[in-house]
C-alpha cells in the first residue's frame, strides 16, 4: 500500500470524525468537552432525557495503524489502517413499555482497511497466527452484530438472552485494551477454527445464566454455526439456510474481592456438533497428504479455556488506579483444530503518574502452538509435491510456535478520547522458523461520540 494512500485514509477518518464533532456542537455546547462522555455532548441535555426513558444511543470508532519497522518476510517498508465504525442503541424496555428487567439491543459495525500482517510481518502462503492490527478482518462492509433481547427471572437469579449475538460477549470474554490480536477480546474464537464467530459477526443463539450467589454464575448457551454468515454481502443474514451445526459453550464464572481489590476467573468448554475434517488422516486412517483421498471427518470438535483478571495494587489507597494481571489459556482439538494451544499473560498498571491519573501502561506475552499433525500434513505435502525449497512457490511452509510481544501506552486524552501508541514484537511469524522475527509500531485510536 503507497503512502499517498495511507494519509489519504487517514485524512477520511479525521474528516468523519470532525463532522460528528460539529454535528455534536451544534447541538450542545459541551461537545469537545474533556468531562464527557461523548465527544458531540449531551446533546444540550436531550441524549441524558433519552437514556433516562430507556434509550442509549451507542457511537464509536476504533482505528489501528501498523507499520513494519524491521524483520518479517518483507522487510519493504510500509504503514496499513484499519478501522471499525459502530452505531447501535441499548433499550430498557422496563423504562419503555414497562416490561420488567428486560433490555434489548441492536448493533451495527463497518469495518474497512489493511493489514501489515498479511503480507509484510507474514509469509502470504502461511500468514500469521495472531494480527498486529485486532480490528482488522470479517470484510469490509456493515454487518449487524448484535439484535438480542434479555429478560430476568427470579429475582434476577435466572437471566436469559435470545436472538443474535456472537459468543465472544459472554462467554471467554476479555477487554480489548491491546492492538495485537492475542492479547484483545475473546480468544477461543481466534484459535478454535472456523466454528467460533467473535465481533462483529452474529448468529442466532441463546444464553442462560444462573447467578448462583453474589460473586458466581454459570451460563450455558447454543449457537448457529453457519460459514456462510462469514460471506460477503451475509451481514445482515438472518435465515438458517446454510447451518452446519451448534456450538455448545458452558461456563463458571467467579468475581472475588482479594484484599477489597476486583478480580474475574473464568472456566469453560465448548463443543461443536458440526462435522470437522481431521488436520492429517484420509477416510482410511492414513496421511491424506500422501494418499490423496478425502480427510477424515469428525462428528464433532471441542475444547476448553482459562481465563483470570485481578487487580494487585491501588494507588495511595486509590482503587482505580494500580496494578492488573490477566492470563489467557485455550486449549483444542488436535484431531481437528489448526492450533491445539495458546497461552498469554498481561499486566497493565493503571494511573502511573499523578499528573496522569487515567492513563496506563501495559505489557503483554503471548504463545499460539500449531499442531503437530498440520507440521506433519505440510512435510508430506512437500514430500509429495517433490518441493523442499523453501523458496519455491509451491513450497508448504512448515509452522510450529509464534510469540507475540506487545508494550503500549494508553493516553487518556479526554473521556471519550484513548489514544495507544504501542511496539509489537513478532518472533516467528505464523510459527515459520524461515521468517525473520518483526518489530511492528502500531497507534490504536478509541472514541466514543
Amino acid at each position: 500500500m503507497k503512502k499517498k494512500h495511507v494519509n489519504a485514509r487517514l485524512i477520511c477518518q479525521v474528516s468523519a470524525a470532525a463532522a460528528l464533532v460539529l454535528a455534536g456542537n451544534a447541538m450542545a455546547a459541551d461537545a469537545f468537552s474533556s468531562d464527557s462522555k461523548w465527544m458531540t455532548g449531551d446533546w444540550g441535555g436531550e441524549r441524558t432525557k433519552l437514556i433516562e426513558q430507556g434509550i442509549d444511543i451507542k457511537a464509536d470508532y476504533v482505528g489501528e495503524m501498523g507499520a513494519n519497522l524491521n524483520g518479517g518476510y518483507n522487510d519493504d517498508k510500509t504503514a496499513r489502517y484499519a478501522d471499525q465504525f459502530g452505531l447501535g442503541v441499548a433499550l430498557d424496555l422496563q423504562k419503555l413499555w414497562g416490561w420488567d428487567n428486560t433490555q434489548a439491543k441492536i448493533q451495527l459495525t463497518n469495518r474497512n482497511g489493511y493489514n501489515i500482517s498479511n503480507d509484510r510481518v507474514g509469509d502470504p502462503r502461511a500468514g500469521t497466527l495472531s494480527s498486529s492490527q485486532e480490528v482488522y478482518g470479517r470484510g469490509h462492509m456493515v454487518r449487524l452484530t448484535q439484535l438480542w433481547i434479555q429478560h430476568q427471572f427470579f429475582d434476577n437469579k435466572l437471566d436469559v438472552k435470545a436472538g443474535y449475538f456472537g459468543e465472544g460477549e459472554d462467554f471467554n470474554t476479555f477487554p480489548c485494551d491491546f492492538q495485537n490480536l492475542a492479547f484483545c477480546g475473546s480468544q477461543v474464537g481466534n484459535w478454535a477454527t472456523n466454528i467460533w464467530y467473535n465481533w462483529p459477526v452474529s448468529q442466532a443463539a441463546i444464553r442462560v445464566k444462573y447467578n448462583i450467589n453474589d460473586e458466581l454464575y454459570a451460563q450455558i448457551g447454543a449457537y448457529n454455526q453457519n460459514p456462510s454468515q462469514l460471506e460477503h454481502g451475509n451481514g445482515f443474514k438472518l435465515s438458517g439456510s446454510g447451518t452446519k451445526g451448534t456450538v455448545l459453550p458452558v461456563e463458571l464464572v467467579w468475581s472475588p474481592k482479594v484484599n477489597s481489590l476486583p478480580g474475574e476467573y473464568r472456566v469453560g468448554y465448548y463443543k461443536s456438533t458440526a462435522d470437522a475434517d481431521d488436520v492429517r488422516e484420509d477416510v482410511n486412517g492414513l496421511d491424506a497428504a500422501t494418499t490423496g483421498d478425502d480427510y477424515k471427518s469428525h462428528n464433532s470438535k471441542s475444547g476448553y479455556w482459562f481465563v483470570a483478571q485481578q487487580q494487585l495494587t491501588s494507588h495511595n489507597g486509590d482503587a482505580t488506579r494500580g496494578l492488573n494481571i490477566a492470563a489467557n489459556a485455550t486449549f483444542h482439538d488436535k484431531d481437528t483444530n489448526f492450533i491445539d494451544n495458546y497461552q498469554s499473560v498481561m499486566f497493565v498498571y493503571k494511573g502511573p503518574f499523578d499528573a496522569r491519573p487515567k492513563d496506563d501502561i501495559g505489557i503483554g506475552a503471548a504463545r499460539i502452538h500449531v499442531n503437530k499433525d498440520v507440521k506433519r500434513n505440510a512435510e508430506l505435502l512437500n514430500a509429495a509435491n517433490g518441493v523442499s525449497d523453501y523458496n519455491n512457490a509451491a513450497f508448504s511452509p512448515i509452522r510450529e510456535t509464534e510469540y507475540n510481544y506487545e508494550l503500549n501506552y494508553g493516553i487518556h486524552v479526554t473521556n471519550w478520547l484513548t489514544v495507544r501508541p504501542n511496539l509489537q514484537y513478532i518472533t516467528h511469524p505464523g510459527g515459520v522458523d524461515e521468517v525473520d522475527n518483526a518489530l511492528v509500531a502500531g497507534l490504536k485510536i478509541q472514541s466514543t461520540f
